[in-house]
């Protein structure tokens, strides 16, 4: 690779890709930290093997099919990940029980900033409005049924909108192969289709109003409020908790009992996976702001909001998404 002669443009030029590299291995794992960790490992490889690169192909080429192959051994094992209601029915509140699974278990958010093009206002709105779509939660739960070469044939084609023999060249395989995986991929997906919501980027005006009405609403603790801003079959999970509600009424409920300990709490906006996102904190315990509980992610249907995903992890999260670990007081 005769033009890249110094180990600092080698680097400045793999470092060109990381964002779109880390958008395709977050597709395909589902795990932002995995994804990192592949990105990671995809820059090292080809920084190892820049020489063998022989130009017969582009090096944005090059460095997916590391990232393919770095990826699909990391699934090999055969884990899937999943949200909450991917893996039971719903809970009445009144026998609602808080069991957590382990970390791995869980399709993990991610900061639009660190997967989607950065600079988003030259992108055809066509192209941006599919990139947000399929890193929203429950597209990437619809992934996770699909076995890994699958999983990177819709994603390269469909997402990425690559051609078919791109993509036979970076599986090396043919293009009949890739196009029946497709067919395979696309069949499967339609037997169990992400519920749609509505698309949030931007927030126009009716969302905005809803989004500061259900502000109003939890930090006020006014449930018949917060009532009027969910769907009858709105849905609340809480990662790492396998429990998840549905309906307004059983969230209500779930408010009003255990979950009152979210009496006092602030909320600050946010984006994650494509959605509107705030990020909860609780009053803290030593009297002085508040603290973090959880990252919610916010989905819109019809006006109303239609789900709420909150991640507990907040050690992890926060961090993530360069959230501060305490909101001062009101004399702070």
């Amino acid at each position: 690779m005769s033009e890249l002669a110094t180990t600092e443009q080698v680097n400045s030029e793999l470092e060109k890709y990381r964002r779109e590299l880390t958008g395709y291995c977050y597709r395909m794992l589902g795990s932002s930290f995995e994804a990192e960790d592949a990105v990671q490992d995809t820059l090292v490889r080809a920084w190892r093997n820049v020489e063998k690169f022989e130009g017969r192909s582009s090096l944005r080429s090059w460095l997916y099919r590391i990232a393919t192959n770095v990826c699909l051994d990391m699934l090999s094992a055969g884990s899937r990940r999943a949200r909450p209601m991917d893996l039971s029915g719903p809970t009445p509140v009144a026998q609602a029980r808080l069991s957590a699974r382990p970390e791995a278990t869980w399709l993990e958010p991610v900061p639009d900033g660190r997967v989607l093009p950065s600079a988003p206002d030259a992108a055809d709105p066509a192209d941006r409005a599919v990139e947000r779509e399929s890193i929203r939660l429950a597209f990437m739960a619809a992934l996770q049924h699909l076995p890994p070469k699958q999983r990177a044939v819709l994603i390269l084609r469909e997402v990425l909108a690559w051609k078919a023999a791109e993509v036979a060249e970076l599986l090396d395989t043919s293009v009949a192969s890739v196009n029946s995986a497709l067919q395979r991929a696309r069949a499967t997906l339609a037997e169990s289709p992400p519920v749609a919501s509505d698309p949030a980027d931007p927030l126009d005006d009716e969302q905005r109003a809803l989004l500061e009405r259900y502000v109003a609403a939890f930090e006020g603790y006014d449930m018949e409020a917060l009532k009027k801003v969910l769907h009858d079959d709105a849905t609340l999970s809480m990662p790492p908790y396998d429990l998840w509600l549905q309906g307004h009424e059983n969230i209500v409920g779930w408010m009003l009992g255990v979950g009152s300990v979210c009496r006092g709490s602030r909320l600050v906006p946010t984006v994650a996976n494509g959605m509107p996102a705030f990020a909860h904190y609780h009053a803290a315990e030593d009297g002085d702001g508040h603290t973090p509980w959880a990252l919610m992610i916010m989905e819109i249907r019809d006006g109303r909001i239609a789900g709420i995903h909150s991640f507990l992890d907040t050690a992890r999260w926060f961090p993530l998404f360069d959230l501060p670990d305490r909101l001062a007081g009101e004399s702070g």
